[in-house]
């Protein structure tokens, strides 16, 4: 029995995770955390929630010892506890998408597929960017870029690329990425370059991805892990 017992409190205590992640606001609170540490301000503004209710969700992972806080005057900023916990946001998506159709269905209904890079030979798209031979960008906010971003890449945040596209040679494929496959980032300025006469290409990776696949990401601040 007292066996019995133990084993039960050892599943009881994974369980917990699942419990913590069975919610799909709280795994795009992970997703937005695997880019940088975010305000519950911000966080509830990017879910389009009430900062309340966000405060609610984050309870539930902080309990889960997922995420950890710090405080700066009066706001308090969230962040992954660690990068496992964006591997497991990782892990999660990629087994929904090779189990289940549905999932695969809304991601052919919301992506422009044709134009999307959704496997790629990391090493050689790094060594392609490192040659000058593609242009990779950022298209995420400046503040995620600094945080961490691909090797090579350069920040050119959605909002700024029409303003921006004289930096842009029409003679070089674009690459854009933002946080990962279920972002529309991308698709936004894949299309918005397209219009404009370039040809630019969707890398489905956010950093997420690229650092779950073993890959060096460059950080232009500390990490906040």
């Amino acid at each position: 029995m007292k066996k019995r017992i133990l084993k039960d409190l050892l599943y009881e205590q994974v369980a917990r995770i699942g419990k913590a992640t069975s919610s799909p606001k709280r795994l795009e609170l992970l997703e937005l955390l695997a880019q940088e540490e975010k305000s519950v301000e911000v966080l509830a503004d990017e879910l389009s929630i009430t900062i309340k209710l966000a405060s609610a969700h984050l309870k539930v992972l902080k309990e889960a010892r997922l995420v950890t806080t710090r405080k700066d005057g009066k706001f308090v900023y969230y962040r992954l506890a660690g990068p496992d916990v964006g591997r497991l946001w990782v892990t999660l998506r990629s087994v929904a998408h090779e189990h289940l159709a549905e999932l695969r269905v809304a991601l052919d209904t919301i992506s422009s597929a044709p134009d999307k890079l959704a496997t790629c030979d990391r090493k050689a798209l790094m060594a392609q960017a490192k040659r000058g031979e593609i242009i990779v960008i950022d298209v995420r906010p400046s503040a995620e870029f600094e945080h961490a971003h691909l090797p090579f890449a350069r920040s050119m945040p959605l909002s700024e690329i029409a303003n921006r596209l004289n930096e842009l040679p029409k003679d070089t494929e674009i690459v854009a990425y933002c946080r990962g496959p279920f972002c529309l980032f991308a698709q936004e300025a894949t299309q918005l370059l397209q219009n404009h006469g370039y040809t630019a290409t969707t890398l489905s990776d956010g950093v997420a991805e690229w650092q779950s696949a073993g890959m060096p990401l460059k950080h232009a601040k500390t990490p906040a892990f």
